[in-house]
């Protein structure tokens, strides 16, 4: 399959400074005189000015594989239509009708050395013949077009995924020819890319796109390049419906267990452990599908993370209510004794307490503990639940406010 992206672009222009070249004479040019004519003149030498230009097309197949190409490995696969255009004034004819020559005839003539930025792999199409067109018009204008496919670098960041916004360039450089020999630029500006408005992505959206010049620096020089910058938008309608509807149905699903009374231990334990096991699958399932980018958070990681720790601290709630709900009817059961024996007893803890108050035991720890507890007592456990009726429902929709405002708007 062609996993590929047929982007439209049209038009840039290149100018090539003058070599010492002679200029061929005026007669007229016959297809089988064509290598009697460029032999030894045009195969090697630049001639005196040069044009590029990019077709336009609108077809939209493999957009598809595209995204998953960009998504997963941070990258975007493209099929252009690449036409070169230049004047060569050794290839005037007499005569007002262009000649379509063979593409293989193209090692007669000097073509510019024009290559793609950080390309991982390209390759020429050659079904049913290479797809490569030569034509040549009176006055010595070279229209030279080729389709390739190409795999460019696109680095991405994610740290808004999939509220994220991904801005991806294709390159073009003069590989042997520096700014002294040769000179890039697009002819019509910005209009130069045409039928990207039209463009329909699975997962993005174009929302804008415009090209400059600029220069390349080397050791060996400066090179001329041309650079095509294209802005897509993620569709988030699609991780709305996968991930956060999902994981607000399980935080909802989460509060059924507060209207459950705290005797049907095993209703209640069941659904926090559901609730908690399958949240767990749902964010192992989202993480399937991003890059190996641990090195920040993800705006899906921190939903999640929320969701999460709603859930989790549902199954803790009623952990505590059920341990409020048995110390007091433990404390019910406990006989009334007289005043003196209460006194007593309250002396000798006394002591004990400062016998030990030195001692970090274990024992002593727990006993801290429970102090601290015991400031937070609450004299009817059920109360717990009405409790968290109210506080978990509103508390959600709070943070939820705070994270759809901050990830969308700044």
């Amino acid at each position: 399959k062609d996993y590929s992206l047929p982007i439209p672009l049209t038009s840039f222009v290149l100018f090539a400074g003058k070599f010492g070249s002679a200029r061929a004479s005026t007669t007229a040019l016959r297809v089988p005189a064509f290598k009697n004519r460029t032999w030894g003149v045009t195969g090697y030498s630049c001639p005196t000015a040069v044009s590029i230009y990019f077709c336009k097309t609108e077809c939209n197949t493999g957009l598809l594989c595209m995204i998953i190409l960009f998504f997963l490995f941070q990258d975007y696969t493209a099929t252009i239509f690449l036409r070169q255009r230049w004047t060569d004034e050794r290839l005037c004819f007499d005569g007002n009708k262009s000649l379509s020559l063979d593409g293989r005839l193209v090692e007669m003539l000097w073509v510019p050395d024009t290559f793609i930025v950080d390309s991982k792999r390209s390759f020429l199409h050659d079904i049913t013949v290479e797809n490569r067109l030569i034509r040549i018009y009176p006055n010595g204008t070279v229209l030279y077009a080729l389709r390739i496919t190409t795999t460019v670098a696109c680095s991405m960041d994610l740290t808004k995924y999939p509220m994220d916004k991904q801005t991806c360039t294709l390159q073009l450089e003069s590989w042997g020819y520096n700014i002294n020999d040769v000179m890039f630029y697009w002819t019509r500006g910005n209009d130069s890319v045409r039928g990207l408005d039209t463009l329909q992505l699975a997962q993005y959206t174009v929302e804008d796109h415009f090209t400059s010049v600029s220069e390349a620096v080397y050791e060996t020089g400066h090179y001329p390049k041309l650079v095509f910058h294209f802005e897509l938008k993620r569709n988030i309608l699609y991780f709305i419906l996968e991930t956060y509807v999902p994981s607000i149905l399980l935080v909802v699903l989460s509060w059924v267990s507060f209207w459950i009374s705290q005797s049907s231990v095993p209703a209640r334990i069941c659904i926090g452990v559901t609730t908690v096991l399958t949240m767990t699958t749902l964010m192992m399932g989202a993480r399937t599908s991003l890059p190996n980018a641990n090195c920040f958070i993800k705006a899906i990681d921190v939903y999640l993370g929320i969701c999460f720790s709603f859930i989790f601290g549902a199954l803790l709630e009623y952990a505590v209510a059920h341990f409020c709900t048995l110390h007091q009817l433990s404390s019910k059961e406990v006989p009334k004794i007289d005043s003196n024996r209460s006194s007593k007893t309250s002396t000798d803890r006394k002591r004990e307490r400062s016998k030990y108050s030195g001692c970090s035991s274990p024992m002593s720890v727990m006993k801290r503990l429970f102090c601290v507890f015991d400031c937070f007592h609450v004299k009817n456990p059920y109360h717990i639940d009405n409790y968290a009726r109210f506080s978990f429902p509103l508390s959600f929709i709070i943070i939820n406010v705070l994270y759809w405002v901050y990830y969308l708007y700044f």
